[in-house]
C-alpha cells in the first residue's frame, strides 16, 4: 500500500496539464521480499538484499534513469543496491535530513521500525546535518512497532490515540519536528492528518523525486514546495570521486 500511495503522491503532486506532462514510471512491488527489520535484528536469516538488487537491475535494464525506494528500513541495504546499478538512487533518509536542515531545525524526533531505529541510520544522517536525533523510549518504540506491523500492515484500524501519545512525549522532550520515518506511518498521516508539525518521509521523497525528474511539485506545504533536494550520484560518479 505504501508503494501505491507513493505513486498517488507523484501523480497528484506533479504540475501537469495532460498525461504527457507526468513522470514516466516503472513500479516494482515485490511483496515476497524478506522482511527487512527481521533480518536487521537477527530474527530471520532471509536476506532481502539479493531480491532488491534483482529488482533494481530489472528496473535499470527496463530503462529507468532514477530509482526511489519508498521504504525507510530498506535503506539499511542502500549501499549494496547502489553498488549493483549505474543509475542514481534517491536516499529517503538523507533527503529528510536535508529537509530538516532546510528548515533550520536543531532537534528532531523519529518514528520508525525497530530495524531503522536499531541501525542508527537516522541518527547518522541527521547528525551529518548538525541535527540532534531523538528516538522513542523502548516502551514507545514497541507501541510504534505494533501500530506499523499489527495494525497498518494488517489493514486494521490504527490506534491513533496511542500514536499521538508517543508523538506528545517527543514534543515534551524538546523535539521541534517529528519525522514519520516509516512509509506505513505515511498512510496514517494521509488518513488522519494528526499534526501539521509531523514530517512525512514519503512526502519528502516524492518532492525530491518530482524535482529530480525535472518536474514541478505542487500541493505540498510551502516549505516542501521550496525545498531543493540533494542530487544523488551514480556508481560511476562515486568511483570517479574515490579516485
Amino acid at each position: 500500500m505504501a508503494s501505491a500511495y507513493f505513486y498517488e503522491l507523484l501523480t497528484s503532486h506533479t504540475r501537469a496539464e495532460c498525461d504527457q506532462d507526468h513522470i514516466n514510471l516503472l513500479l516494482s512491488s515485490r511483496a515476497d521480499t524478506p522482511d527487512r527489520t527481521d533480518f536487521i535484528l537477527g530474527r530471520s536469516p532471509s536476506d532481502p538484499l539479493p531480491v532488491m538488487i534483482d529488482e533494481a537491475k530489472r528496473l535499470e535494464n527496463a530503462g529507468a534513469d532514477l530509482l526511489v525506494i519508498p521504504c525507510n528500513t530498506a535503506h539499511y541495504f542502500y549501499d549494496g543496491i547502489a553498488r549493483s546499478v549505474d543509475i542514481p538512487i534517491v536516499h529517503i533518509l538523507r533527503q529528510n535530513a536535508h529537509f530538516c536542515r532546510w528548515l533550520k531545525l536543531c532537534k528532531v524526533g523519529v518514528l520508525a521500525t525497530e530495524g531503522t531505529a536499531f541501525s542508527g541510520a537516522y541518527e547518522r544522517e541527521l547528525s551529518a546535518c548538525g541535527i540532534e536525533c531523538v528516538l522513542p523510549s523502548p516502551d514507545d518504540q514497541r507501541l510504534v512497532s505494533d501500530i506499523i506491523y499489527r495494525q497498518i500492515k494488517r489493514g486494521k484500524e490504527p490506534d491513533i490515540d496511542k500514536f499521538l501519545g508517543v508523538v506528545s512525549r517527543l514534543w515534551a522532550d524538546g523535539c521541534e519536528r517529528v519525522i514519520l520515518g516509516c512509509t506505513e506511518l505515511s498512510l496514517l498521516n494521509r488518513t488522519y492528518h494528526p499534526d501539521p508539525k509531523l514530517i512525512d518521509s514519503m512526502e519528502v521523497l516524492a518532492t525530491a523525486a518530482i524535482r529530480l525528474c525535472g518536474k514541478e511539485p505542487i500541493g505540498f506545504s510551502d516549505a516542501l514546495a521550496s525545498f531543493i533536494p540533494e542530487s544523488p550520484i551514480t556508481r560511476k560518479e562515486s568511483a570517479h570521486v574515490s579516485q
